[in-house]
């Protein structure tokens, strides 16, 4: 029998309802609420001045001078873990969920919002990060603080639109102390105070043209004098009856009533009177004073990207600086022994392409971002990376799964982060994780090392966070349909690179998860649902950053 349309619509609500607890559920085991948009800038002169590495300070917390906090505590306001706890780490076994992961993937897992174990917790206290599966599976969770056996059985990948919003509001649950900075250093950044007009603009009635200014009726009696110039306006009144050279910008006389553009002039220099050949209406090429704005008006609000425009039209309005927030900073290290940083593959060597990658693509997005670090499947050089550094983001390439060498998954446990995502039910790049490491470090998101599942997590995971930190809006989302037919996993989303052509998008071959060949050529990814789509299907597009500017063509890529 086929279900009834309001079943589904139930069900539909029911799904969205769970995953919005979810998301909730995965908040507060990081202890936070959300706050005000920013911190207010630093008006000392040390905005800039960083934390020490793998510490913040959260809103409203005041550590007395000189104290650190013990290690294994949290700053966060409504954190009670006891000093030198370890924070939570090991899922709770459940059910693996109704497809087995991809070969080497860990699913994911709950984790407790306290960090301990407790016989007698209640939902709000055991539930797991969204889409890990059901909590009524009575099998005891292994002890926390301790990495799971990859061989465990562990509930399902989070949905992966869940997983884009918990990571998006994780980022702004944490936003970055603003901080003042002159013009000709705020290009990229976000501003953190609106832009408020401080005059009017303009702020005198100008000539939108050069020509001449008249007052009353014409013919007019040409005035003697080199006119009026920009910066050199007189403030004398134009008697009725006259007229007076004027170039553009030039403040107008007062009684001015309009200005006769050059072409539509006549001067009859023998009778020193000016004509005009066309109609003149009163007001017209003159801007008056405050046509843009009026001092007080909001001119850009929280949340505008610092483009060259935007320091164009706070010059205009009188500014010298912007409070923006400061672009967070990323880190990225490079796992895996089998790359090669120049020269061919050869003996079982392959170059990365990851490290070459993500940089630029970071700081398309609005980071600053060190040079990558290479690391090999080296888990001491990881520990060490991830303890020392003091970036608001670290992202690893590789390591996400359950091999012998991957050391992601062992280094969280030992260090004592918490896993908030640990696989998303997505191709590709299922294999990805989100984690927040202690003692109120950064976020660590995990990519696969297959270059476009690696793509597909920087998408899905560290570009709604970094976009959550720096403050920046959210793409509007739209949709487009497919050109063609789309395959896809039985159970999991699906991101397949695709190029506009006309109203339509037609997807690329070449994307298979270890291949950039279709990426390249690319100008967004379009989101497949479970079960593939029809021609003609519209599908969510995420754009990539730079396609607007590439004229890329289908060549021999679809």
């Amino acid at each position: 029998m086929t279900p009834h349309r309001g079943d589904a619509r139930a069900a539909e609500e029911e799904r969205a309802a769970e995953e919005e607890r979810a998301v909730e559920q995965a908040l507060a085991l990081v202890a936070r609420r959300p706050q005000a948009p920013y911190p207010p800038p630093d008006r000392s002169g040390e905005a800039g001045k960083r934390t020490e590495p793998g510490t913040r300070t959260e809103p409203g917390v005041h550590p007395e001078p000189g104290r650190h906090p013990e290690p294994g505590t949290r700053t966060g306001p409504g954190t009670h873990t006891e000093p030198g706890a370890p924070t939570s780490w090991a899922p709770a076994q459940g059910d693996p969920g109704p497809e087995a992961p991809e070969p080497g993937c860990r699913p994911p897992g709950p984790v407790s919002r306290n960090g301990s174990a407790s016989a007698d917790a209640g939902p709000a206290d055991t539930a797991p990060v969204h889409g890990a599966g059901p909590t009524h599976d009575p099998t005891p969770a292994p002890v926390h603080g301790r990495s799971a056996s990859p061989q465990a059985h562990r509930p399902r990948a989070a949905a992966w639109d869940g997983a884009r919003a918990l990571a998006e509001r994780l980022g702004r649950t944490a936003p970055l102390a603003a901080h003042r900075l002159p013009l000709d250093r705020a290009l990229g950044h976000v501003l953190a105070e609106a832009v408020v007009a401080l005059t009017d603009l303009p702020s005198f009635d100008t000539s939108a043209m050069d020509g001449w200014v008249v007052a009353g009726p014409g013919p007019w009696t040409v005035r003697e004098g080199e006119g009026l110039l920009a910066g050199r306006g007189s403030s004398e009144p134009l008697p009725d009856g006259h007229a007076l050279r004027i170039a553009t910008g030039a403040r107008l006389p007062a009684d001015a009533t309009a200005v006769i553009r050059s072409e539509h002039a006549h001067c009859d220099e023998a009778k020193g009177l000016l004509h005009a050949t066309r109609d003149v209406v009163p007001g017209q090429d003159i801007r008056p004073r405050g046509q843009e704005c009026r001092s007080g008006d909001e001119l850009l609000p929280v949340g505008t990207v610092v483009t060259p425009p935007v320091l164009g039209l706070a010059a205009a309005a009188g500014y010298d600086a912007l409070v923006a927030v400061p672009r967070p900073r990323v880190d990225v290290f490079v796992l895996g022994d089998e790359l090669l940083t120049a020269g061919l593959p050869r003996e079982g060597l392959i170059r990365d392409a990851l490290g070459p990658m993500l940089a630029p693509w970071l700081r398309s997005l609005g980071a600053e971002v060190a040079e990558p670090r290479r690391l090999g499947d080296d888990a001491d050089a990881l520990r060490e990376a991830l303890v020392t550094s003091d970036a608001d983001l670290i992202l690893t390439t590789g390591g996400t799964a359950a091999g012998p060498v991957d050391h992601v998954h062992p280094v969280l446990a030992r260090i004592g982060a918490e896993l908030l995502i640990d696989g998303v039910a997505v191709r590709p790049g299922h294999p990805m994780l989100l984690a927040q490491l202690p003692d109120g470090g950064p976020c660590l998101v995990g990519l696969p090392g297959n270059p476009l599942a690696a793509v597909s997590a920087l998408l899905t995971l560290a570009e709604p966070l970094l976009r959550g930190i720096a403050g920046r809006p959210a793409q509007d989302r739209y949709r487009a349909p497919v050109h063609e037919e789309v395959h896809a996993h039985p159970h999991d989303t699906r991101l397949i690179p695709v190029v506009h052509r006309d109203d339509s998008v037609v997807p690329l071959h070449y994307n298979g998860p270890a291949m950039l060949r279709g990426i390249a050529a690319a100008d967004g990814l379009a989101v497949v649902p479970p079960g593939g789509v029809r021609s003609g299907t519209e599908v969510e597009i995420l754009d990539l950053p730079w396609a607007s500017a590439s004229p890329w063509t289908e060549g021999c890529f679809t």
